[in-house]
């Protein structure tokens, strides 16, 4: 998980299902912070709670998120984040990819964000 820490991920799949050509705002994303804290956003609205680790299986704790509301098929998609964050998930890796696999066996992956050229 150490690997995992202090990025920004962002989801390329949800629950098996592709997030596609989205504009940036409606992708979503999560960031693991070293003192269990995660905090990213589900495509429409911003999130924040908890997460814990033992061995392969991730657990978060409450997450919270903002009420704001979104085109039908971005808040479909944070329903399903949400749904994955709802209960244990095991962790792994694809190559640079982060894995996370649910109770049904419906994998999310996620990409790390890479920084951005800074213009000035």
């Amino acid at each position: 998980m150490d690997d995992v820490l202090g990025h920004t991920w962002e989801f390329t799949t949800v629950a098996d299902e592709p997030v596609g050509d989205v504009p940036d705002r409606a992708r979503p994303s999560l960031t693991f912070d070293g003192d269990g804290q995660v905090y990213g956003t589900g495509g429409v609205n911003r999130l924040r709670g908890t997460w814990q680790q033992d061995g392969r299986t991730l657990t978060f704790g409450p997450v919270a998120t903002t009420l704001m509301a979104g085109a039908p098929e971005h808040m479909e998609r944070e329903r399903a984040v949400l749904a994955l964050l709802a209960g244990p998930v095991t962790i792994g890796h694809d190559g640079p990819e982060l894995l996370l696999t649910d109770a049904d066996g419906q994998v999310s992956r996620l990409l790390p964000v890479l920084p951005r050229d800074i213009t000035v």
